[in-house]
């Protein structure tokens, strides 16, 4: 696959030049045109090189097929990553530049603006002197988050196109639109994709490996107060906007985003808007586990019905709804899963790293969908801005790791 590193980078950089943002606005599906140009541009490709069953529905689901070559036996694996970026930053015109030999100091995106990516800032960078990056013009994202990851699954499987002396067993592609607004998952068809389980090619840095995510929920408190003139007030005005500050002055100050990490859940304030008659909370809350998810879920009960105890009833009403849960539980009864990716890297020269994931993926929702999907990295750094950068040595680790899985499989019965 290294001989193949710079073909590897070309196709990186033309996925890149998709606008594919995915727009939380829209109530189409792809929610922007760019993924659907994206999707009929990868079709094109995987059918010119020869896959089977490849196609693109209405919604802007891929879905491809590497036939076995033997193990005819062996379980089907898939691999899924997603076609949309992230609209927290402007999506084009991405303009990665290949920096070779990246030698340890600031690198220049931006001369005009002087936007740098500084190792004082990213120190990971030190991580990767010597090494081919892939960097933004500082003016967009790069859209590593998940092109490389697409990338690495469609060299992977025209590496093996073009070595049928590696056996394997039957192998499944998918790529999904919208995975960035939470609706990755919401079309698949797990059924029809007909994988025994399969791996999101979706993670973080070299050797990266997830299979634990947050049980997450969505919450919007709703706050109805009384507007008086401010010069007659006393005893009328019941001021919306604080008691939305009040109820989330009651929630445990240690247990924000910014104070947590690892397996610590939060409750994070999004969004606060309102007036003194009316105000709204948005809130995410967060845990890996599912009991102390539960109840956080309860202890925003318990402070509407404070609030309502002292201001009156139904001054606050709250609407709950929960997104998804931690992946574990469907991955812990097939763990081999897990160790076939770990040996896998391994294979390939790289160690693995387990971390739970402090968000969720597409992965996590198949999981319960039928589908135990953990998630494997694809060597990006700081994504969704400005500063993301692609070390193209962990991209293309990346493809040998998921053409090592595949070998793997085809040994399993």
């Amino acid at each position: 696959m290294e001989k193949n590193k710079e073909k590897l980078v070309q196709r990186f950089i033309k996925y890149a030049g998709f606008n594919t943002q995915s727009d939380g606005e829209s109530s189409q599906c792809p929610s922007t045109k760019g993924q659907m140009d994206l999707a009929q541009y990868v079709v094109d490709e995987l059918s010119e090189m020869g896959l089977s069953e490849v196609q693109v529905d209405e919604k802007g689901y891929v879905t491809a097929t590497l036939l076995a070559n033997g193990c005819q036996e062996a379980p089907v694996v898939g691999f899924i990553s997603h076609l949309d970026t992230s609209p927290d930053m402007a999506g084009s015109p991405v303009k990665p530049r290949w920096v070779e030999g990246y030698d340890g100091e600031d690198v220049v995106l931006n001369s005009e603006l002087s936007i740098l990516l500084s190792p004082k800032e990213f120190p990971e960078l030190g991580n990767y002197v010597g090494q081919d990056l892939l960097v933004t013009d500082g003016l967009t994202l790069l859209g590593a988050d998940d092109k490389a990851g697409m990338c690495a699954i469609v060299s992977a499987v025209e590496y093996l196109l073009d070595h049928p002396e590696i056996v394997h067993g039957k192998v499944r592609i998918g790529f999904t639109p919208d995975e960035e607004i939470g609706r990755g998952a919401d079309l698949f068809d797990v059924v029809a994709f007909g994988a025994d389980f399969a791996y999101t090619v979706d993670g973080g840095e070299l050797g990266a490996i997830e299979y634990e995510n947050f049980n997450a929920a969505n919450a919007t408190i709703s706050i109805q107060g009384r507007s008086v003139h401010p010069g007659t007030a006393k005893g009328k005005m019941v001021n919306a906007l604080s008691i939305a500050v009040e109820f989330q002055q009651m929630l445990p100050a240690a247990q924000r985003p910014e104070y947590t990490e690892d397996y610590e859940g939060f409750f994070h304030v999004h969004k606060l808007s309102g007036t003194v008659e009316s105000a709204s909370l948005h809130l995410l809350v967060r845990d890996h586990d599912r009991q102390k998810f539960e109840k956080r879920k309860a202890l925003l009960e318990s402070l509407v019905q404070f609030i309502n105890s002292k201001y009156g009833t139904e001054t606050v009403t709250m609407e709950t709804k929960d997104l998804y849960y931690n992946m574990r539980e469907k991955i812990d009864p097939v763990m081999y899963i897990v160790d076939v990716a770990c040996d896998a890297m391994k294979s390939v020269g790289v160690e693995p790293s387990v971390k739970p994931i402090r968000g969720g993926t597409d992965g996590a929702r198949l999981s319960f969908m039928g589908l135990p999907c953990p998630n494997l990295f694809t060597g990006g750094h700081n994504f969704h801005g400005k500063y993301e950068f692609l070390p193209v040595p962990s991209l293309v680790k990346s493809a040998e790791t998921v053409v090592e899985i595949i070998r793997k499989v085809g040994e399993l019965k």
